[in-house]
């Protein structure tokens, strides 16, 4: 057995049993850690299929973004998790023949795409045969696709400035910045000349 066969049975064992960790852990936060190794083992398999983008896409975004706010959502709210748990219990065998059927449907078109398309070699081939994958997607992203992936910047753009106005409150009691109060204030506004006499003073 190679190198290579050691690294994918050992990661791909790791993934499984950390995705049933995630489901069966008693303390959320241990399953959102496991849900972090399963992460990472993934990512590993990727390296192994010669995807390291799609790894290293794996990483940034669902290890340090979604894994991490979950983690910190866990841990700050204050949620019962035994009503969740009895919840799961009820649907547990809907599910369980829901996933049944969705392993038969990935077993039955494994099964017959086997010998042709990708399966029997033929997987697209790099732009530059010196290219590595994620020049090549870098340079398909800003070239052909360039007008496409800016669309999705502006749409993600769109749906932060939504979250951001459906979720703000106005609290009376919270002192504000007033932006263009500041902008446009006048010297007149701010700074008042008091004329005084010789050696009377200012009376208060």
């Amino acid at each position: 057995m190679t190198l290579m066969a050691i690294a994918f049975y050992l990661m791909a064992a790791v993934t499984l049993v950390a995705g049933l960790l995630v489901v069966t852990a008693r303390n959320p936060v241990h399953s959102v850690l496991y849900l972090i190794l399963a992460f990472f083992s993934a990512a590993g398999l990727f390296v192994l299929l010669g995807a390291e983008f799609l790894a290293m896409l794996l990483i940034v975004v669902y290890v340090g973004a979604v894994a991490v706010l979950f983690l910190f959502v866990v841990m700050m709210l204050d949620v019962d998790f035994i009503k969740l748990r009895q919840g799961f219990a009820n649907y547990l065998a809907p599910g369980a023949v829901v996933a049944g059927i969705l392993a038969f449907e990935l077993i039955f078109v494994g099964w017959a795409v086997a010998g042709r398309g990708a399966a029997a070699g033929n997987a697209p081939q790099a732009a530059r045969p010196d290219a590595t994958n994620i020049q090549t997607i870098g340079l398909e992203l800003y070239t052909t696709y360039a007008y496409v992936f800016e669309a999705a910047g502006f749409v993600l753009l769109v749906a932060m400035i939504g979250a951001i106005v459906l979720t703000l409150r106005h609290r009376t009691y919270v002192k504000r910045q007033d932006i263009y109060k500041q902008v446009t204030r006048r010297r007149k506004d701010a700074v008042a000349v008091v004329p005084a006499k010789t050696g009377e003073g200012i009376q208060e």
